[in-house]
């Protein structure tokens, strides 16, 4: 991360995620699902820029996501609840640079929200930490911790309850079908399966194929995310990523997820990235504080 800038500007790293699977294994008694899945943080994403003010304001800077006003932006939300737990004087501006296409289960809305949280908390020296913090971050969205505690992670629950778990080095191709799924139509549909057995991590590590549960869901309702299954599928085993359109495929090398890369039909939203050991905000942090 480069220091602040002569305009008090600092630029954060906010990576994506993949969910490398996913399963509905039941319900709560207040109607929300069990999950379980493996969180893989990737080395790509957006970028939270923000400039701590003195008159506690907290102001967003371009515009949020088309359809959401800026008082409800994760971002907004995530700097006032860090003021409000830690009755904290100082404000913000903030501005978000997109790479992570919103809808495709990548976890870009989450994991600007988790950047905001972490970098506020050092900017403005409000020291909670990460524990801390990854409760404030539950109240905003079930992954919004994992991005908080930044580790690659075994999740079950409703995706809070993480253990964190060591995954070989991979290079992923994403492709974005341009679809935006709507996640709680998706927990709703009669066709999705609610009542998977529940694995274990040995049967994650030996590569038991554990599936996506809203895989055949939207592979049936989107042309296009099944355009894109059909596409990948020369090059790979494409899977679905969280409960958005995202899919991908992954490689052991980085030649061989190029070479995949080179021999995809054109007109593909794709991109090719690494799956990280650790968040690059984490880094970042420490950059900041070392």
């Amino acid at each position: 991360m480069k220091p602040i800038d002569s305009d008090g500007w600092s630029s954060w790293p906010a990576p994506a995620k993949l969910n490398l699977f996913l399963r509905i294994t039941g319900r709560r008694a207040d109607g929300y699902h069990l999950l379980q899945t493996v969180f893989r943080i990737l080395d790509w994403g957006d970028t939270i820029r923000l400039r701590v003010r003195e008159d506690g304001v907290v102001r967003l800077h371009g515009g949020s996501v088309p359809g959401v006003d800026e008082a409800d932006d994760l971002t907004v939300r995530a700097a006032k609840l860090l003021q409000s737990a830690t009755n904290s004087a100082p404000g913000a501006d903030i501005t978000i640079e997109k790479c992570i296409p919103a809808g495709g289960g990548f976890g870009g809305g989450s994991s600007d929200a988790a950047t905001v949280l972490v970098a506020l908390d050092a900017l403005w020296g409000t020291a909670l930490g990460v524990e801390r913090l990854a409760e404030l971050g539950l109240q905003l969205g079930a992954d919004v911790p994992v991005f908080v505690r930044g580790e690659n992670a075994w999740a079950e629950g409703v995706g809070e309850r993480l253990a964190p778990v060591s995954l070989p080095p991979a290079w992923y191709l994403l492709a974005d079908p341009g679809v935006h799924a709507p996640t709680e139509a998706l927990f709703q549909s009669p066709e999705l399966t609610r009542d998977a057995a529940p694995a274990t991590i040995s049967d994650f590590v030996s590569g038991v194929p554990l599936g996506n549960a809203f895989e055949p869901v939207l592979r049936a309702r989107e042309a296009a995310v099944e355009a894109v299954f059909a596409a990948l599928s020369h090059v790979g085993s494409p899977r679905l990523t969280g409960s958005g359109s995202g899919c991908f495929v992954e490689f052991a090398t980085r030649e061989s997820a190029e070479a995949a890369l080179a021999a995809l039909p054109p007109g593909l939203r794709v991109w090719l990235v690494a799956g990280a050991a650790r968040s690059p905000l984490h880094a970042a942090l420490e950059a900041y504080r070392p």
